[in-house]
């Protein structure tokens, strides 16, 4: 008998290999490949056999094996994605043939005190409306104003679908905020949750997956690639801060895991809770084509308010050489003498994003990539954000002396400085990746805060993510800009959802709480509606661009980048793929132009983006044509379904 056996590397088939033993699809078979042996799957018999090659056994069955619907989504997800099958099964099975031969003892989820939590009326109605859809698919939107509670709601449905033998997969979007969760989450259910992500230790990895695999953890969470684990019973998927653009995965295989849980529960027949304080503009739109149910929670914890806003117009505060007005300055003096803390809003990593010489006008620039230096003074080195590039900044000037630099822009380094300079007596800290790189530092951070030992933050993104600092009472936005870069499409929306998270992160535990906006710009609509916290017509305003336009989501994207280290051949290839793509009825293909970001690790980019209607798959037909080229082996095609931005 024989049997199509599929291995997780580049390949878009599965192999054929001659079975002597019992096996069924979805079961993990050893294999003899090449000179080596190699833990494969058993796929489905839909492919043509190999002709006049000599066929090898299958060397032997393991105790595991996936469920029949995850092989299903995994064929879809690989289709819908144009990645090759290979590599999504690589994602769900990882390196197994490591660690199938080792025998672990079970992971072992320490045990912590229970806390009793009560809900409110509000919250047991949203589980009530939660919970009217069984064991059945169905996507529901809990949407609730920042500190309202929504993870109490979803964490109460957790755990009755687990007293059922079921598992549960909590997605976050970015691993910092697993240390903050896991402390709740330990509150309420009385141990520790297993994590899953890529900084995890490869032992803790080959114990999550066995427990997994053998329904053994009942609840994970997890960034983006826990929604490929092979889970047993999976009873419900829930994607906290749904509107992140983090669960969009860049590199790789790329994918958006906000997406792909949605399509993993329909395969699965499972509930999927997407949870939001303002839903992304695709969820909002199938919210108001009752696609999605939708529930919203209004009231934060002990009733207290939203922060008051003020904006602060910097053309008539800014001081030479300064970024904080001193109308902000008299305003944050207020709250730090009643004992509150204050935090400086800036997403900014570094001292500084450009390095030019006053004298000889010298510019930093990255050699591997179309990009300026970012000056970061925790290295004393200038450092590139997209390659890692980094190098001291002497360098000899036109003038046969050292440059002297101007430090142009700001970053969260520089408004450090500055601080300090104006409250020296307070304790101000730093809250951004560049200075949070091991779990102790984040956790030490994260006990200075809540003890109160810190004064004022200077945060960049990461810190508007799901944190709950119970003193923090002010914030202040040190450069409320609007207007984006001209190349992501999602300016608007991602600022109104980031503003509204950030000015959630004040005023949990206080009646009396602000957000301060300096701003070039007082006049921006988006700011002065987003004050007035009308998120819902901003995104409504927006769905209507986006139609106008024809834009996502009333139509597809999929963007083809084209890169070489010769940008003539990065244009020529697009232009020659471009032509083959036109034989595709019912797509338009828009291109080729140069990337905004042209030149990223040597390689220059060109790109082609195809729309096509959102109501037809059009993968297979673009794969097929895709496959067919015949491509210098000195270019590389990168396809991304759905993009995000068009860097």
């Amino acid at each position: 008998m024989k049997a199509q056996v599929l291995l997780p590397k580049v390949f878009n088939f599965p192999f054929t290999y001659n079975s002597k033993i019992k096996g069924k699809i979805g079961n993990l078979v050893e294999v003899p490949f090449g000179s080596k042996k190699e833990i494969g799957v058993i796929w489905k018999n839909n492919y043509e056999e190999p002709k006049n090659i000599k066929i090898k056994d299958i060397s032997k069955k393991t105790e595991y094996s996936i469920d029949k619907k995850l092989v299903d989504f995994i064929e879809w997800f690989s289709s819908y994605n144009m990645v090759p099958i290979g590599l999504v099964l690589k994602m769900v099975i990882g390196n197994t043939d490591k660690f199938i031969r080792i025998k672990d003892d079970s992971i072992i989820l320490k045990k912590t005190e229970k806390k009793n939590f009560d809900l409110n009326e509000e919250q047991f109605a949203a589980l009530k409306f939660l919970e009217k859809t069984k064991n059945k698919f169905d996507v529901s939107v809990l949407q609730g104003t920042t500190g309202s509670g929504k993870t109490l709601v979803y964490f109460e449905r957790i755990k009755k679908i687990i007293k059922k033998n079921n598992q549960a997969l909590v997605l976050l979007p970015e691993i910092f905020l697993t240390n903050d969760f896991k402390s709740r989450f330990e509150d309420f259910f009385g141990f520790e949750p297993a994590i899953w992500h890529s900084k995890i230790s490869p032992k803790q990895k080959r114990l999550i997956w066995k427990g997994i695999i053998n329904n053994k953890i009942k609840i994970l969470v997890g960034a983006r690639s826990a929604l490929l684990l092979p889970f047993k019973k999976l009873g419900i998927i829930v994607v906290d801060e749904e509107h992140d653009a983090s669960y969009k995965q860049d590199e790789g295989v790329i994918y958006n895991a906000r997406d792909m849980a949605i399509s993993r529960a329909n395969f699965e027949r499972i509930p999927v809770n997407l949870v939001t304080s303002v839903p992304s503009i695709e969820t909002y739109n199938n919210i108001k084509n009752k696609k999605y149910r939708h529930i919203k929670i209004f009231k934060r914890f002990d009733d207290y308010p939203l922060p008051k806003s003020k904006i602060i117009n910097l053309n008539l505060n800014k001081i030479k050489n300064k970024y904080i007005a001193n109308e902000t300055v008299d305003l944050v003096k207020k709250y730090l003498e009643k004992g509150d803390q204050v935090l400086f809003f800036i997403n900014r990593r570094g001292y500084a994003p450009y390095l030019i010489c006053k004298k000889c006008g010298f510019k930093h620039i990255c050699p591997n990539c179309s990009l300026y230096l970012t000056f970061h003074k925790i290295r004393n080195k200038a450092i590139c954000h997209h390659c890692s590039f980094e190098k001291k900044i002497e360098i000899k000037c036109k003038l046969e002396k050292n440059c002297e630099f101007v430090m142009y822009g700001m970053g969260v380094e520089k408004i450090f400085d500055e601080i300090r300079e104006i409250f020296p007596h307070k304790k101000v800290n730093i809250f951004s990746s560049d200075y949070l790189k091991t779990k102790n530092e984040t956790k030490n951070l994260f006990k200075k805060i809540n003890d109160n030992e810190i004064d004022i933050l200077i945060g960049t993104q990461m810190i508007s993510k799901g944190f709950n600092f119970p003193k923090l009472n002010c914030i202040v936005v040190v450069d409320a800009d609007f207007s984006g870069r001209g190349y992501d499409l999602r300016t608007t929306e991602k600022n109104i959802q980031l503003y509204h998270q950030l000015s959630g992160r004040a005023g949990r535990f206080s009646s009396e709480s602000l957000i301060v906006y300096q701003t070039l710009n007082p006049q921006d609509l988006t700011l002065n509606e987003l004050i007035k916290d009308k998120s819902e017509e901003l995104l409504e305003n927006e769905l209507l661009l986006r139609k106008k336009n024809k834009l996502p989501p009333f139509k597809r994207l999929i963007a083809i980048i084209i890169s070489s280290k010769d940008r003539s051949l990065s244009l020529q290839g697009a232009r020659e793929i471009k032509i083959r793509l036109n034989d595709i009825n019912n797509i338009e293909v828009l291109g080729p132009v140069d990337s905004p970001l042209l030149k990223i690790k040597k390689n220059f980019r060109s790109r082609l983006l195809i729309k096509f209607d959102n109501q037809i798959f059009m993968q297979k037909k673009i794969t097929k044509v895709l496959n067919g080229l015949k491509i210098s082996q000195k270019i590389k095609l990168t396809v991304d379904v759905d993009p995000i931005n068009f860097a």
